[in-house]
């Protein structure tokens, strides 16, 4: 009899839905902030000043503006794919869901 019990036990944990507090589109629209953070970083990379020759190129458009401003809005967006919600229809009632659990 109790090996019936331990079976009936290990069936209801497996029944048993798992709310995870981030979901399918917080990790798409975290990949899609990682992508910018890299791009960002890549519009700023560039060869130095090499001895007595000037590089002109250390103040392209690309490199002071364009990257960091992409790079940032990769970090400002990283906070909200994580914090984003996906909003349900029906109401949450957290006192049913304890009592049926």
């Amino acid at each position: 009899m109790a090996k019936q019990e331990k079976k009936t036990q290990v069936e209801n944990k497996s029944n048993v839905k798992v709310n995870y507090p981030l979901g399918k589109i917080n990790f798409i629209l975290m990949g899609v902030c990682l992508v910018l953070i890299i791009i960002g970083f890549w519009l700023m990379t560039g060869s130095a000043n090499v001895g007595d020759k000037f590089n002109k190129d250390l103040f392209e458009t690309s490199r002071v503006t364009t990257g960091p401003i992409i790079a940032f809005l990769g970090f400002v967006l990283m906070a909200f794919a994580i914090i984003y919600r996906k909003k349900d229809n029906k109401p949450v009632d957290e006192n049913n869901d304890e009592e049926k659990a």
